[in-house]
C-alpha cells in the first residue's frame, strides 16, 4: 500500500507543475506558444532572439530544454548533501539555496521514480553523475560527458538521482535535459534507452586564422565529417532526412567559427548559455539568450574577450498537434486521459527497485545494465 500512495502522490505533483528534470508543464500547447518572448530586430540570418528562463523554449521537433547547474557540497554517508536542508520545500525544491536545489529528492537530490509516455529524453551530463533506474529493470550510472537517450514510447517509469559520491570535496553538477517529441506513429513503441559514452562522442577543434580555437562536440547527428552514435530505432532522429542534431560548442576568447548551412525546412536554434559579447554575423547575442537562425545560411560566430559556450538544437519539424500534461506528450486530450488511465492501471510495468529514490552502491563506476541483461561497464 505504501508504494501505491507514494506513486500516486508523485504523479499528482508532476501533473500540478513538474515534468521530469523540468518545471512548468505544457497543457494543450503547441509550438511557439510557451512564454512571453523578448523579440529583437533580426538580421538576415537571425529570425528571432529571445531571453532564456529556467526552461528553454525550443522549436519542433524538440519540446523544451533545461540547463541544470548545481554546486552541491560534500556528500554524507547516504550520498546526500552535508549541509542543512532546513528551510527547503523538500520533495519540491526548485529554488537555489546554498548554491543547489534538491528537486524532488529528500535525501539524495534528483528525481525519484516517475512516468513518461510519448516522447524521448536526451540527458547530456557535463559534470557530475546521474543514477538511472527504470520500470523495465534497466539501470545505470553515467556522467562527466556521457549522454543518455531514452525513448519513453508507450510508457516507462524511471528515476534520475544525483548521488554525491565525494565525501572530501564538493560535488558540482551540470547537465542539459532535452525533450524530443515522437511522431504519432511512434508514440506507443516499446521503451528503449541507450548510452552514448563520453569516449564515443565525436570531438574536434577548429583553429581560426588568428590561432584562436573552437571546440566542438557532436552529441547527436552529424556535422561535416563527424557523426554521432546512431539514434534509437524509433526516434524521429533515426531518419537522416530529419537532420536532428545537438552540438555543444565552446569558443575561446576572440575565436571565430562558422556553423555550416543545413537542409531547407530544418528548425535550428542557438542557445548562448555562457559568456558575453558573442556575435552572429556582427549581431550581438546577449548572454543567456537564444537565436533562431536561417538553416540554409552559414552562421559565423565571432566571440568576445572571454570564453563562450553555446548549445545548438536542430531538426525537421514533426508538424503534428502537441498536447502535453505533466509527464505525458500525445496528440489529443483523449490520448492524455488514456495515458493517465493506463498508468494508474498498470504503473507502466511497476517499480522493481527497493525505493523510488534508489541510488546505486557508492563503489560502482559508470555503467549501464539494459533490460535484456546486456551490461556496459565503463568504470
Amino acid at each position: 500500500m505504501k508504494k501505491k500512495i507514494e506513486r500516486r502522490s508523485f504523479l499528482g505533483t508532476v501533473t500540478l507543475g513538474l515534468s521530469s528534470l523540468a518545471a512548468l508543464p505544457l497543457l494543450g500547447m503547441s509550438k511557439n506558444s510557451l512564454s512571453k518572448e523578448t523579440k529583437m530586430e533580426a538580421t538576415k540570418k537571425i529570425k528571432k532572439i529571445k531571453a532564456l528562463g529556467f526552461q528553454w523554449e525550443t522549436s519542433d521537433p524538440f519540446l523544451f530544454c533545461v540547463h541544470h547547474e548545481d554546486f552541491f557540497p560534500k556528500g554524507n554517508a547516504q550520498m546526500g548533501p552535508t549541509t542543512s536542508l532546513e528551510g527547503r520545500h523538500m520533495g519540491q525544491d526548485f529554488i537555489v539555496k546554498d548554491g543547489f536545489r534538491m528537486y524532488h529528492g529528500t535525501t539524495v537530490p534528483g528525481f525519484p521514480g516517475h512516468p513518461h509516455r510519448g516522447f524521448e529524453t536526451i540527458t547530456v551530463v557535463r559534470t557530475g553523475l546521474v543514477d538511472h533506474a527504470d520500470s523495465t529493470g534497466a539501470a545505470g550510472r553515467y556522467g562527466n560527458g556521457d549522454v543518455q537517450w531514452m525513448t519513453a514510447g508507450k510508457g516507462v517509469q524511471h528515476s534520475e538521482m544525483f548521488p554525491l559520491l565525494k565525501e572530501d570535496e564538493e560535488n558540482p553538477m551540470e547537465l542539459f535535459q532535452i525533450w524530443l517529441n515522437l511522431p504519432k506513429k511512434s508514440k506507443m513503441v516499446e521503451p528503449h534507452f541507450k548510452m552514448i559514452w563520453a569516449e564515443e562522442v565525436p570531438k574536434y577543434t577548429d583553429t581560426d586564422k588568428n590561432g584562436n580555437e573552437t571546440n566542438v562536440e557532436v552529441l547527436v547527428g552529424k556535422l561535416g565529417n563527424h557523426s554521432a552514435s546512431a539514434a534509437p530505432p524509433n526516434s524521429w532522429a533515426a531518419d537522416a532526412n530529419n537532420d536532428v542534431a545537438i552540438y555543444n560548442i565552446q569558443l575561446e576568447p576572440n575565436a571565430e567559427w562558422t556553423l555550416p548551412a543545413t537542409l531547407a525546412g530544418i528548425n535550428r536554434t542557438i542557445f548562448y548559455y555562457e559568456g558575453n559579447n558573442l556575435a552572429i554575423d556582427n549581431e550581438i547575442i546577449p548572454h543567456y539568450h537564444s537565436a533562431e537562425v536561417v538553416e540554409t545560411e552559414n552562421i559565423t560566430f565571432k566571440n568576445g574577450a572571454e570564453s563562450s559556450k553555446i548549445l545548438v538544437l536542430q531538426g525537421r519539424p514533426i508538424d503534428e498537434p502537441v498536447v502535453q500534461h505533466g509527464p505525458f506528450v500525445m496528440n489529443t486530450k483523449l490520448e492524455i486521459q488514456q495515458a493517465f488511465d493506463d498508468y494508474h492501471r498498470t504503473q507502466f510495468g511497476g517499480w522493481p527497485w527497493p525505493k523510488y529514490d534508489y541510488v546505486h552502491d557508492r563503489k560502482l563506476g559508470r555503467f549501464a545494465r539494459h533490460s535484456d541483461g546486456r551490461e556496459e561497464i565503463k568504470g
